[in-house]
């Protein structure tokens, strides 16, 4: 029985021993929270990198590039053209003007009221400007602007009062890509 005793007072001397020599290693810990940290949480944790939000990439802005001798309009985004469009522009003595400029007003179904005489138009399918209205230019009074037009076979000609006049199924089309802002550059 004294061997068994002895064996057991070994055991407990290795185990104190072990318990001492863990106590000593680990850090005294600084907080309460730390005292509830287990052993195997003091092995060294790798360093990560700070956090970086991933963010969509920018999207380039939309422009419109008008070209009077071309009788087109193009959309771009970017330095890409995204599609294009045939148009009508001012007429001798009502020329489009040309420079850079930027949509000011937008509207669906819009009525007309004649330059010349002062008649107002109510929106309908017989209304100048079509079905949608998208100014870019104005001296105050007056403004020009993209829309649509019951007389098809004027697309492609100089026929209008300054305006740009597209086919409806185009004008809707370009109502959809542009916004109050969007630059509108009108070339030779």
């Amino acid at each position: 029985m004294g061997a068994a005793a002895l064996l057991i007072s070994m055991q407990v001397s290795a185990i104190a021993q072990v318990a001492s020599a863990a106590t000593e290693e680990r850090p005294q810990p600084e907080s309460p929270a730390e005292l509830a940290r287990p052993l195997l949480s003091y092995v060294a944790e790798p360093e990560l990198p700070p956090i970086q939000p991933l963010l969509p990439e920018p999207v380039d802005p939309i422009r419109l590039v008008l070209r009077l001798n071309e009788r087109r309009v193009y959309v771009y985004q970017g330095d890409k053209v995204q599609r294009s469009y045939p148009v009508a522009i001012g007429r001798a003595g009502w020329e489009t003007p040309t420079g850079t400029f930027q949509v000011m007003n937008m509207l669906q179904n819009p009525g007309w009221t004649n330059p010349l005489t002062g008649e107002r138009m109510p929106p309908g399918p017989d209304n100048p400007l079509g079905e949608r209205w998208i100014a870019f230019w104005t001296d105050g009074r007056n403004y020009i602007g993209f829309h649509g037009t019951p007389n098809r076979n004027s697309v492609g000609r100089p026929a209008s009062h300054g305006c740009v006049r597209m086919y409806n199924e185009d004008v809707r089309q370009l109502f959809e890509i542009v916004q109050v802002g969007t630059p509108v550059i009108v070339q030779r």
